[in-house]
């Protein structure tokens, strides 16, 4: 009784560790980030590296641009990718002007150039909301496609319409160009998306986010509380267009080496979208699990006739892989609205009340 009184406890073990879950989610992020930077890049192979875990990371970073945007400050985005894009050709033209500044210096610079874009396709963002907003947003995307494709300035006019990574060291080490091993890519990029998802994690639990989801609760209360509605939604563009443009500028410089215009197509945008959904809305973790099901559940489907020994074309398989990635789809939206996040949420309550469910 004394221990309900004072407030310090609750009633069952499992409150009571509810209470306190920050040890045990520092050992569970310690052990991740323990994988990430020394199991895998020692023992995961080529294809998994640069296949799989750099375009998942990248992915998962631009998913985290989109949440900001639609799952905190509920403001629906369909330009993602113009804006990764828009991230990308300032990279590639800062990398080419200033060639003896550092690779990494422009990555984080290019986000700088996505985010003054998307502040300015976020203008109309105080006068429309829901579905009108995502069509304008939709319009930007078209737009910034277009001006990749005409505008030759921004590659140079390079006949092909592609930008190509410029090979760049860092200590000597190559991180771009063909020089660079699927290992040294890997790791700034995980470096890159660790660092920016803090920054994202404490600016999501902080006043701005606090903010940003009282905007997407209800905005004419926030706006009664003292919140700026113009100002919290163009901040909310702003960083979005940021992390957009840092995630574009790593796609094309540490993933992919060269892309054309229609690597940051309308596809891409949905893609991310549904990235989002099936993650969970304002959740980062989310971002990532999202991307999990998305980009290495669709490898795992090709891989799975040729492990099991089964001989099946390249068209079976490409159509399996729509059809099974589409049923989980739906099953998780079916199951658990509030995306994979949620369910993830679960599984750690039941972790943490473990081996004491009482």
């Amino acid at each position: 009784m004394f221990y309900r009184e004072a407030g310090q406890f609750k009633t069952s073990y499992a409150a009571d560790q509810a209470m306190f879950p920050i040890p045990r989610d520092r050992i569970g992020l310690a052990l991740i980030l323990a994988v990430a930077y020394v199991v895998i890049p020692l023992f995961g192979g080529e294809f998994l590296i640069a296949s799989v875990m750099i375009p998942f990371l990248i992915l998962s970073l631009a998913a985290i641009a989109l949440n900001l945007l639609t799952g905190y400050a509920g403001l629906v985005s369909l330009g993602t990718g113009g804006f990764m894009g828009a991230g990308a050709y300032a990279a590639y033209k800062l990398s080419t002007l200033f060639p003896q500044v550092n690779i990494l210096v422009w990555i984080v610079c290019s986000g700088f150039a996505s985010c003054a874009i998307g502040v300015l396709f976020g203008l109309p963002s105080l006068r429309i909301k829901g579905f009108y907003l995502s069509v304008a947003t939709l319009a930007s995307q078209f737009f910034l496609q277009w001006c990749f494709v005409r505008v030759g300035w921004l590659y140079n006019y390079n006949p092909s319409g592609a930008i190509e990574a410029p090979a760049r060291t860092l200590f000597g080490i190559a991180i771009t160009g063909p020089r660079a091993t699927p290992e040294t890519r890997y790791l700034v990029v995980l470096t890159i998306v660790v660092v920016m998802t803090w920054l994202a994690a404490n600016l999501v639990h902080g006043r701005i986010g606090r903010a940003w989801m009282a905007v997407r609760d209800m905005d004419i209360a926030a706006q009664l509380i003292g919140i700026r509605l113009f100002r919290t939604k163009l901040l909310a563009f702003a960083v979005s267009s940021f992390y957009a443009g840092v995630a574009g500028a790593l796609m094309v410089f540490l993933w992919l080496g060269a892309a054309e215009a229609d690597a940051f197509n309308i596809n891409l945008s949905f893609l991310l979208l549904f990235m989002v959904i099936i993650g969970g809305l304002g959740s980062l973790i989310g971002s990532f699990l999202g991307a999990a099901l998305i980009h290495v559940l669709p490898i795992a489907v090709r891989q799975a006739p040729a492990f099991f020994g089964l001989t099946i074309g390249g068209a079976t398989v490409e159509h399996l892989t729509y059809v099974i990635t589409g049923a989980l789809i739906v099953f998780f939206l079916v199951v658990e609205p509030h995306g994979l996040a949620r369910l993830w949420q679960i599984a750690k309550q039941k972790l943490r009340t473990w081996p004491f469910p009482y």
